[in-house]
Formats: C-alpha cells, structure tokens, sequence
C-alpha cells in the first residue's frame, strides 16, 4: 500500500512537469519581449524604440500572456494526461470540461451564500477567470481538475450502460461523470478555502521567513529530487499562497511567480515594489537556481575531474563537461546530481544542506533578477540588461559558492574514496549518446530490465526513466552504463529510474520502439 502511494505521489509530481515545461520557454518569450520594450531599455537602446520592434515586442508579450493567465488549465490538462494510465486523450478532454464546471459550480455558491464580491474581489480572493467571475484558487484549480478527470478515466472509460443509455457508454461517459462529480466539488470549496489558505498562509510564514526561508526552500527543493518531488513543492511556492500574497498597486497577487511577472514586466525597476519585493522574490526563483547551475555544478564538476584517477580522466572528462554544460545552459542539473546521490548519499544530504545555506546571503545582498530557470541566458538578459539587479554581488557569493562546493566534495570524493565519474572501476561509456545511437541504448536498456515480458510501463520525465517492471530481481543494474546512464535508483519494489540527461526523451521513444517491434 504505502509503495503504491509513493509511486503516486511521484506520477502527480511528474504529471507538473508538461505544463512547467510549457511555461518556461514561454516565459522566457515573455520576459525578453517585455523587457527589451521597457521604457527604460529604449532609453539605453534607442533603436529598440523603432515601429518595428515596439509592434514585435507588444505582439510577442500578448501571444506569451495568455499561455500565463491560463496557467490552471495548462495544469488541468497535464495532471490529467500525466496520472490516468488509460486514454490519456480523453483524460485531457475530460479536465477542461471539469475546470470549466469547477469555475461555474464556485461562482453559483458564492452567489448563494452572497458572498460574491464584484467591487473589491482581489481582496477577498475572486475575480474573473476564462469569462466567469468566481474563486481564484489559482493553479489548484487545475490540478483538482486534472485529478478528477484523469481517475474518472480510468475508472469509466469502458463503463456498459443499459441499451436505453449505450450512446452515452465507454469513453463518452467520462466527461459527464466528470462534470457530475465537480459540480459538489466546486459547491464545496468556497466553504473551505478560507481554512485552506490560511494553512497555506502558516506554511509560507515558514518557507517566506525573512534572510532563512529561501534557505529552507531550496534545501528542502534538493532533497525531493532523487524523489521526483520538488515539481510539486516549487509549483506551490510559485502559484499558491504558501509562496505568499503581495498586494501591488491595489492588487492582490496569489505566490511568487505572478507577483515577480507584474514587477519584472510591467512595473519596472525603478517602481517603488521592484526595492520593496524583488529582493525576496529573487532568492526563490532563477537567481537562486543560479548559484546552482552557475557556480556549484561546475565547482563539483571540477571537483570530480581532478579527482578522477589519471587512466580515467579522458573519458570522464567528456561525461563531466557535457553534465556541467547540460546545467549551465539548459538547467537540468540531475544528471550530475544522480552521478553521487546514490553511491554518497549522505554527501548528497550534506549538498542540499550547503544549498540552502549558501543561498541565505542572498537576500542580505539586495540581490533582484527573474527568472525561472536560472541558465546563463537568464543571468544575461535578466541581471545585465536590467537596472537594480545587483548582478554583481550574485557573481561575488556564486564565487564563493564555488570555493566551497569545489573543496567541500574534492575532501569528501578523496577521503571517502566516492566513485564519482573517473574513480569507477567499470567506467559507463556515454559513446552511445553522443553518437546518438538511440536504437543501441534501447537494445541494452530492455535487456538490462530483464527483456519485453519483464516490462510492465516506460515513461519519463525530463532526465530519467522511470520503468515499472514484473521482477526487480532480474534487472542488470550495471549493464545501464553500457548505454551511457549516469546512475540507477530503485524507489519503491518493481519501480525503477534510469538518468540519461536531455537525451532521455530519444530514449524513451527508442525502447517504446523496442517494445513494440514484432508485436
């Protein structure tokens, strides 16, 4: 039972990253369109001030700004395709149907308990939503959604009706179910929304403390990785009241992210909330992933390399730069994470805790950048091209991130004698990967799992496999490095994950691919 909840819980956190996915990039559209259309910017660039660009820009920011304001559907529709395990289109379809019926259902008992707040909602949580003027339970609402329709799938999709009814059994039962089932849902929740956001309120008093709650944070964001749960914690810092409310110009802004996109994109440094918030704001966001994929993964990195014994360094010195540079520019930092997570575990502890730690001076450094991600394309257009950024004093503390990441792991690595890249004595060869040999990797995969009938499930998430098989004592762990991964980890019985960096996605359509041939 408890195995069957955690690999759940683990399917809900992967389900957060399709529409997490979709708001980066967009996000980043978003923000240089924004930015580079600033007033402020124009001053500096005159050109930037042309017909030309002022209609590009505008147009770029409104395109972007409504994959943002439709951020709870993007969650109802990637809950619902990431946790049903049948039909997953019809899942899909089945979540916009209950969002919409979530936001109806809110508004018609607001308006019954006259409780419906048309002159000042923001202050009591409301306003309008694709049309309909109800409760703004933000990214929650989508996932609720997401949730429904994705167990009323599985539970329905093949549901028999009496003769009378058939038109209405199987698959196109599955959305009026949903609908039936979100009308007490979405009656209900506004009798219980004042007790949930102030729990959320009591945890963000927590996690939002001043100087040391974006330590917590980001210790606490390491930790869930090897768990694949820091999607959901970051989701609900960045979207619900655990990251805080902040009122700005009479507004209310529900979480970190909404509140950072009216500062960093419409407002502008030089509005009285970009000293007042941004500095806290920062540290939970793309300058605090900064200090990570800038300065402490190459700092372990290098660490790794000059440890290495001699014969080795050749080989791990591709595997260690390509980890690091999948980090710096792309922000995907398990791959190297995943390389002494699960032969150090304990080093991996002692790497979240300095996580955290070495993020707290962040806020004392006035410190005040977006984004999300925090890749070196973010420092530059986010920390240079800005005014009021202090960029500066990010660099100085990323510097002394590094010295002690670099010293603190070169000490562990030697003295506990840890098989980080270089120091194995069965070398993984990622020749396979780099040559993009996808077809091969998928070959030794199956075979390591035990072959075709041992293989239940294969999916992934943005750098693992995550398999469910029949028999976890046939897997040939060691044969994974035969096809470039960079580590294995057994979470639960018959479940295991397998990290291949941004190369998992090829992987993954190449072992569907296996599975399937002669089939």
């Amino acid at each position: 039972m408890r195995s069957n909840f955690k690999n759940e819980v683990q399917t809900f956190g992967r389900s957060l990253l399709l529409p997490i996915a979709v708001l980066a990039p967009v996000g980043m559209i978003m923000g240089v369109s924004s930015a580079l259309g600033q007033s402020y910017m124009i001053e500096k660039f005159p050109m930037l001030g042309n017909e030309f660009f002022t209609i590009l820009f505008q147009s770029l920011r409104e395109i972007a700004s409504v994959v943002f304001a439709n951020i709870p559907l993007l969650f109802a529709m990637g809950v619902a395709y990431g946790m049903s395990k049948k039909e997953k289109g019809i899942a899909v379809f089945a979540s916009v149907i209950a969002y919409l019926t979530l936001l109806i259902s809110m508004k018609v008992s607001l308006q019954l308990t006259g409780t419906l707040n048309t002159e000042t909602p923001s202050l009591v949580g409301q306003g309008v939503v694709l049309g309909v003027h109800t409760l703004k339970i933000e990214a929650l609402g989508g996932i609720i959604a997401g949730l429904v329709a994705a167990l009323t799938t599985d539970r329905f999709y093949r549901l028999q009706l009496p003769l009378a009814f058939a038109f209405f059994s199987g698959k196109k039962s599955v959305a009026i179910i949903s609908i039936a089932l979100m009308i007490p849902i979405g009656l209900g929740i506004p009798f219980v929304w004042n007790l949930f956001t102030t729990a959320m309120i009591s945890l963000s008093s927590v996690f939002m403390a001043e100087g040391f709650g974006s330590g917590l944070y980001w210790t606490l964001n390491r930790l869930l990785i090897p768990f694949g749960l820091h999607h959901v914690f970051s989701s609900a810092m960045r979207f619900t009241e655990a990251g805080g409310i902040y009122v700005i110009d009479g507004v209310t802004y529900t979480g970190i992210l909404p509140a950072m996109n009216q500062i960093l994109f419409e407002l502008g440094p030089d509005h009285p909330a970009w000293e007042q918030y941004m500095p806290t704001l920062s540290s939970y966001l793309a300058p605090g992933q900064m200090l990570t994929t800038l300065f402490r993964i190459p700092a372990i990195g290098l660490a790794m390399y000059h440890t290495a014994f001699a014969k080795n360094k050749t080989i791990a010195k591709g595997l260690i730069l390509t980890v690091v540079l999948t980090a710096f520019l792309g922000n995907v930092t398990e791959p190297l994470e995943f390389s002494f997570l699960f032969i150090a575990p304990k080093l991996f502890a002692v790497y979240a805790l300095l996580c955290g730690l070495l993020t707290i001076p962040m806020y004392y450094l006035d410190i005040s950048m977006g984004y999300i991600r925090g890749t070196i394309f973010d420092f530059g257009i986010f920390g240079l091209m800005y005014e009021n950024t202090q960029w500066l004093n990010l660099v100085l503390l990323g510097l002394v991130n590094f010295v002690v990441f670099y010293f603190v792991f070169r000490y562990a690595i030697v003295r506990f004698n840890i098989a980080t890249p270089g120091r194995e004595k069965d070398v993984g060869d990622n020749t396979l990967l780099i040559n993009k040999e996808y077809d091969k990797i998928a070959d030794i995969v199956v075979e390591a799992l035990g072959g075709k009938n041992n293989i239940k499930r294969v999916e992934n998430c943005v750098t693992r496999l995550r398999i469910d098989v029949k028999d976890q004592k046939i897997i040939d762990v060691k044969r994974f490095k035969e096809a470039g991964s960079s580590g294995t980890f057994i979470p639960s019985s018959n479940h295991v994950h397998v990290v291949f960096g941004p190369h998992v996605e090829f992987v993954r359509n190449a072992v569907d691919d296996n599975l399937t041939a002669g089939a």
